[in-house]
């Protein structure tokens, strides 16, 4: 497959399956989602491989160097090779971890905590994340 001269940074995010569509890409960049140096980026700026963009779906945060350009979108087991994710652990476990934390609920009408209600939530929770770690 021959690599494009010029490629716009919503079709690439596209094309390596960042977004689902083209035009969640390009809302995305004109959100100020898609960044490079720090700096938001326009939907039409031309990639070049070697550039690291971070992008934002969400609470989820990526961040990714560009090693390949891609046109068209490609299965995900392809598309991996176009890209390399730079993204820290730390994020991408903070990300697992809001999914993976219990889900304390209360009764409705139950009112407000008391304090010794909320030490114990407080105790709870000092213990879930003490396990992970």
């Amino acid at each position: 497959m021959a690599e494009p001269e010029k490629l716009r940074v919503d079709k690439y995010l596209w094309a390596i399956r960042a977004f689902k569509t083209r035009s969640v890409a390009t809302e995305a960049c004109k959100a100020g989602r898609v960044k490079i140096n720090g700096q938001n980026t326009k939907p039409s700026h031309i990639v070049k491989i070697g550039e690291v963009y971070s992008v934002q779906k969400g609470p989820q945060k990526k961040v990714i160097k560009v090693s390949g350009l891609l046109e068209r979108r490609v299965d995900a087991k392809t598309a991996v090779n176009f890209y390399e994710d730079l993204t820290p652990e730390e994020e991408t476990h903070a990300y697992k971890s809001a999914f993976l934390s219990p889900n304390l609920a209360r009764d409705r009408g139950a009112g407000r905590p008391t304090k010794k209600d909320r030490r114990e939530i407080d105790d709870l929770q000092d213990g879930w994340f003490d396990e992970e770690n």
